[in-house]
C-alpha cells in the first residue's frame, strides 16, 4: 500500500474499511505533511488537529465494533473557509467576517459527515470567493505546490494546492466564475463544477445566488464523482435543488466508446500557448484511442455569454454585499471592493435582460452541439502565471487581468453546465495543464465516466510536487 497521505480518496476509504489502515494513522500522516507544507503554501487558515485525531480514534473504535458510518468512514477532509460548521469559525477569507461563528452547518458538509468524513480544517480562499488568482489582501496569497512563486488559481485556492500537495485527499470548493476549475487546472488536480442546482448551497457563503455551485477538488474523477454522489440531491433548506436527480452510477461508468466529443472551432482554441495547444491535441488523441468519436462543433458567441455572466455576477454580488459596502467599505481588500462597486453601476434592465437570456442561450448551445455528449476545451490559454505578475490589486488593469484568466470559464457558469477539469499535460518546466470536459445539463455522471476512462490510460493526475 502507498504511504497513507498519498492515497486517493477512494483508496483511503477502502483501506480504512478493510482495516489495513486506521483513521488515526491517516490523520497523523496528513498532519505531518501539513506541518511541512503549510509554511510554504499557505493552504490552510485553521487546522483542527486535536479534533480530527479524536474523531479518528472514535471512527476506529466504531469500525472495530462493526459500525461503519458510510462511504467515507474515518477519512479526513478540509474545505474552503466559506462552508459553515455550527459553532466553528467561518471567516470567508475576509476582514468583514473576522470572528464569525455560524449556528448552522452547510448541507454539503453535513452529508459528508453523515458518510463518515472527519473535519481536519478550513482552507485558504480569495476574499469572499471573489478572485480568480489566489491572492488575498488579508491572508496573503496561497502558493502553487508545483512552483511556489506561481498562483494557485481562485477562489478555491487552498483547496487546489492542498489536494495537489497531498495535505488532504479531497476538498470542497465553489464555482461561480471558475473557482473550482481554475485551481484544478493550475494545481494539477481534478475539479468538478456540477450542474447548477444539483448540490445544495445551504450553509455556504453566497456570492451570486443564480451562479454559485458547490463541488469538489480531488485527485481523480472517481473521487469527484463519489463526493457529488454523497452531497447532491434535494434539500428542504435550498428549494433550487428540488428537482436534482439522484446519482446514476451506471451512467458514471458509461463506456467511452458510446461518447461523442465536440471540439470547438473557435474561442476556446484561440490564442493558446504552444504547451496548452499541444496538450489539447494530445487529449484529443487519447480520447480517440479509448474509443470516443471526436467531431468539431461551432458554438454560439461565447463572448456574449461571458459578458452576460459578468453582469449577473457583478449585480448579485453587489446586492449581497450592499449593507457592508455602506458601513464597512474600508474592511474590504482594494480589488474586491472595486469589483463589488462595479456591480452597482449596472441598471436593473441590464441585469434582468442578462437573466432572461439564459434559457435562450442554453437552448442555442444545445442546438449547436447536437448529439455531442461532451465538449472538450482548455481550462485556460496558459499554465499558472506568477503571483507577482497577477498582483494587480484594485487598479485600472484589474478587471482586464481577471477577465483574461477567466476567459474560458464564465460562459459555462452562465449556462449552468457541469464541467470536469482533468490534469492532461505539463509545460517543459513541469507546470500542470488541465482540460475541461463540458457536459449537458445534469450530465455530471457522463463527465465522471469520461474522466475515469482518460485517467485509466494516463498518469497526469498522479504527478506530485517536489
Amino acid at each position: 500500500m502507498s504511504a497513507p497521505a498519498l492515497l486517493t480518496l477512494t483508496q483511503a476509504a477502502a483501506a480504512i474499511r478493510a482495516r489495513t489502515l486506521s483513521s488515526v494513522e491517516l490523520v497523523n500522516a496528513l498532519i505531518a505533511r501539513i506541518e511541512t507544507w503549510q509554511p510554504k503554501l499557505n493552504a490552510f487558515v485553521r487546522i483542527d488537529a486535536e479534533g480530527a485525531l479524536a474523531a479518528a480514534a472514535e471512527a476506529d473504535r466504531a469500525l472495530a465494533r462493526g459500525e461503519a458510518r458510510g462511504a467515507l468512514h474515518g477519512v479526513p477532509l478540509a474545505h474552503k473557509d466559506m462552508y459553515y460548521f455550527a459553532g466553528k469559525l467561518a471567516e470567508c477569507g475576509s476582514k468583514v467576517r473576522k470572528g464569525f461563528i455560524p449556528d448552522v452547518t452547510s448541507t454539503a458538509c453535513e452529508r459528508l459527515a453523515s458518510a463518515g468524513a472527519i473535519h481536519l480544517g478550513a482552507l485558504h480562499m480569495a476574499e469572499f470567493a471573489y478572485g480568480p488568482t489566489g491572492h488575498n489582501a488579508h491572508l496573503g496569497p496561497a502558493r502553487n505546490a508545483f512552483d511556489r512563486e506561481r498562483i494557485t488559481g481562485g477562489s478555491s485556492s487552498g483547496s487546489g494546492t492542498a489536494v495537489a500537495a497531498r495535505l488532504v485527499p479531497a476538498a470542497l470548493g465553489s464555482d461561480t466564475g471558475g473557482s473550482i476549475r481554475l485551481p484544478a487546472h493550475f494545481c494539477g488536480v481534478t475539479g468538478l463544477k456540477p450542474t447548477n442546482n444539483r448540490v445544495s448551497r445551504a450553509g455556504a457563503m453566497p456570492l451570486s445566488f443564480t451562479l454559485d455551485t458547490v463541488g469538489p477538488l480531488a485527485r481523480t474523477a472517481e473521487d469527484c464523482g463519489l463526493i457529488l454522489q454523497l452531497t447532491g440531491g434535494p434539500d428542504p433548506r435550498d428549494p433550487t435543488v428540488d428537482r436534482a436527480p439522484a446519482w446514476d452510477e451506471s451512467a458514471a461508468r458509461r463506456s467511452p466508446k458510446d461518447l461523442t466529443i465536440g471540439v470547438p472551432k473557435s474561442f476556446y482554441v484561440d490564442d493558446l500557448t504552444p504547451e496548452v495547444a499541444a496538450t489539447l491535441d494530445a487529449t484529443i488523441a487519447t480520447l480517440t484511442a479509448v474509443g470516443c468519436k471526436v467531431v468539431e462543433v461551432k458554438l454560439p458567441d461565447q463572448v456574449l455569454l461571458s459578458a452576460a455572466a459578468l453582469i449577473v455576477l457583478a449585480v448579485e454580488a453587489a446586492s449581497y454585499h450592499a449593507p457592508w459596502l455602506r458601513t464597512r467599505a474600508g474592511d474590504y481588500g482594494p480589488q474586491v471592493r472595486s469589483r463589488l462597486e462595479n456591480g452597482l453601476a449596472y441598471s436593473g434592465v441590464e441585469y434582468l435582460e442578462a437573466l432572461r437570456w439564459r434559457a435562450v442561450a442554453l437552448a442555442e448551445h444545445l442546438a449547436a452541439i447536437g448529439d455531442v455528449d461532451v465538449v472538450l476545451a482548455p481550462a485556460s490559454r496558459m499554465a499558472a502565471p506568477t503571483i507577482a505578475e497577477t498582483d494587480v490589486g484594485g487598479g485600472p488593469g484589474a478587471e482586464a487581468a481577471i477577465q483574461a484568466i477567466t476567459r474560458f470559464m464564465r460562459p459555462i457558469n452562465y449556462l449552468g453546465l457541469p464541467t470536469l477539469v482533468i490534469p492532461a499535460g505539463t509545460t517543459p518546466t513541469g507546470l500542470p495543464i488541465g482540460m475541461q470536459l463540458i457536459g449537458r445539463p445534469f450530465g455530471d455522471e457522463t463527465l465522471v465516466a469520461l474522466g475515469r476512462a482518460f485517467q485509466a490510460v494516463t498518469d497526469h493526475h498522479e504527478r506530485m510536487p517536489l
